[in-house]
């Protein structure tokens, strides 16, 4: 038994028709549906980080203005509050343009010119910039309220909480890290 090639035209064909079945339909359609909606996430939560930024300049600027005041004089714990919320809030904003740029990567474009640190291959890449980043914000929390707290022994709570919360994310980040392995 002899089988024939088929012609190179029955081949295009069958590719031709592969292709317009592949090209219509409800997969299509949701994954158009799906990219659209996190490119409205990735352009909220860009101009979320640019909104956040802006306030930080903001307060920054209102922090300078109190701080070289000469009718007030503040106190050196106050200081240091403010100087570390401005240092929560850009953060903040930082979490939010990872999360904002990861997004888009996973979703878009993974050949951006990023630094390395930045740059997300697949969700666990994500999870693990936004834990990291998330323990960096806690601690900045809890070093401002330890430095203006004044209600004794309370503070132990506190920071046993945010320690809790700690540990478990750092649990978390080594269960990704070992199921990549």
């Amino acid at each position: 038994m002899v089988r024939s090639v088929p012609e190179p035209k029955a081949i295009k064909e069958r590719v031709e028709a592969a292709r317009e079945a592949s090209s219509s339909g409800p997969f299509v359609i949701g994954g158009f549906a799906v990219r659209t909606a996190m490119l409205v996430a990735v352009i909220a939560l860009m101009v979320t980080a640019v909104a956040l930024i802006v306030y930080g300049v903001i307060d920054t600027w209102r922090f300078l203005a109190a701080l070289f005041d000469r009718q007030y004089v503040m106190e050196r714990d106050e200081a240091l509050l403010h100087a570390i919320v401005i240092v929560d809030l850009f953060l903040l904003a930082t979490v939010v343009q990872v999360v904002s740029l990861g997004l888009y990567q996973l979703y878009f474009r993974q050949d951006l010119k990023l630094p390395r640190w930045l740059k997300i291959g697949d969700l666990d890449d994500l999870k693990s910039k936004l834990v990291g980043v998330c323990i960096t914000v806690m601690a900045v929390f809890f070093l401002g309220k330890a430095i203006i707290w004044d209600a004794g022994i309370d503070i132990l709570y506190l920071g046993g909480a945010v320690a809790m919360v700690i540990v478990a994310l750092t649990y978390f980040l080594s269960r990704i890290e070992h199921h990549r392995e």
